[in-house]
């Protein structure tokens, strides 16, 4: 009797085991895992059925924009474009080589004055006209000696978020790359160089400089783009025989820098050549 008792017990237990009636935790804990499948599932079925998100609209390519450039030219070119709304550069391979930068830095002279001296005397707004209109070479000695000489080319350095660029011996013989030159030229352009109150200012004079230093990038652009391109280029003839010919220009969206060195024999034109040359390039 006892055994057929043991026997009982041992087929009962497994079904009590199986059945409610032992925990009511048993089937109160398996419904939580359901009702997160269900919330997973809905949670995927929701973001398959989202709509991808726009893809922001390309800008069209400003009116200087890459393209492959071929210049045939004896000594060192080099050029960098930057677009002015995303601030994209592409340039020749030699783009962060340093030349001097002759009188083209007049315009970095002229925005680092007046960022810092916000009310500046009328005589020496006369003098930065002469510097930018006409490349005064007296007045660009006079605001390097205000700028605290080559602590100007540092403030340059960090305020335009140059990389190659350095000082060196004075103004005229500053070292800027092409890469540079124009990220300098979008910082003129931006603000950052000359201040909210300025800018436009230094804007305006580079717009009007006298016509013969309107050579290189201006005659090779369209017209109506000509009127609204500032710029400001240098030139220097140095006793070690060479030419050095730099050209810069900010337009509405663009900027455009050009730095060449060449045997002087060929005399200035040629430099302006090269940077005509890339210009019409660009607009390809």
């Amino acid at each position: 009797m006892l055994v057929l008792l043991a026997v009982a017990v041992m087929i009962g237990v497994p079904f009590v085991w199986g059945s409610d009636m032992m925990d009511d935790r048993t089937s109160s804990a398996a419904a939580p895992a359901a009702v997160t499948e269900s919330a997973t599932l809905r949670v995927e079925a929701t973001r398959k059925a989202a709509p991808a998100a726009p893809a922001a609209p390309s800008l069209p390519p400003a009116l200087l924009h890459p393209a492959a450039v071929t210049v045939d030219a004896a000594g060192f070119w080099s050029w960098t474009v930057l677009d002015r709304r995303t601030g994209d550069m592409a340039g020749s391979p030699n783009a962060a080589t340093t030349q001097r930068t002759a009188s083209m830095i007049k315009a970095w002279l002229a925005a680092d004055y007046l960022r810092r001296t916000p009310d500046p005397s009328a005589a020496n707004l006369r003098q930065l006209t002469s510097m930018i209109r006409n490349s005064d070479n007296t007045a660009a000695s006079h605001f390097w000696t205000l700028n605290d000489r080559s602590a100007s080319i540092t403030r340059l350095v960090q305020l335009c978020g140059l990389t190659d660029s350095k000082a060196y011996i004075d103004w005229a013989s500053t070292l800027l790359s092409a890469r540079d030159a124009a990220r300098m030229g979008a910082c003129i352009g931006d603000g950052r160089a000359a201040g909210p109150k300025w800018t436009d200012w230094v804007l305006n004079e580079m717009r009007n400089v006298s016509s013969s230093q309107e050579f290189g990038i201006v005659p090779a652009l369209p017209t109506a783009e000509q009127a609204t391109t500032a710029v400001k280029n240098g030139w220097i003839a140095r006793s070690d025989g060479q030419w050095h010919v730099n050209c810069l220009a900010i337009g509405t969206e663009w900027v455009l820098s050009v730095l060449t060195v060449y045997p002087s024999s060929k005399g200035m034109d040629y430099g302006a050549g090269i940077c005509a040359s890339v210009t019409r390039q660009l607009q390809a």
